[in-house]
């Protein structure tokens, strides 16, 4: 049987960022993880965050699953080389930094993502919060 998030892991990681975020409660936030094909496997949202911020969360995740690499670094080399995200055709994608991609011995495994902190590098560190409390 191929090698998934097993729901110990996804559990650890959603709590750990849940617990990350409550340390500046009026700073709502979204966070999503997703497999390695860019299926939903947990979400949450704190209270009062906007849409596009909670939409985001998953686009992010999404993005770095399906691409293999982090959301920002992703935006980095599509803009490097002169193209955006609408030129790869899929409405899930976003060039959004906040979005990590969860490997283990070279094999995706899925990608995790938060949205909703003024800067895409706060969303990117709370997303490493649960990344690392994966244990892989």
């Amino acid at each position: 049987m191929a090698e998934g998030l097993t729901m110990k892991q996804v559990q650890a990681a959603m709590k750990a960022m849940m617990d990350k975020a409550m340390e500046t409660p009026n700073e709502p936030i979204a966070m999503a993880i997703v497999d390695a094909a860019g299926n939903l496997e947990a979400y949450a949202k704190m209270d009062n965050l906007r849409i596009f911020s909670r939409r985001h969360a998953q686009r992010k995740a999404y993005t770095s699953a399906v691409m293999g690499m982090d959301s920002g670094a992703h935006a980095e080399r599509l803009h490097g080389g002169g193209r955006n995200i609408a030129d790869l055709g899929d409405p899930m994608m976003t060039h959004g930094q906040g979005g990590l991609v969860i490997m283990k011995d070279g094999v995706i495994l899925g990608g995790i993502g938060v949205g909703g902190y003024p800067s895409g590098q706060a969303d990117e560190d709370v997303s490493r919060v649960g990344l690392n409390a994966m244990d892989l």
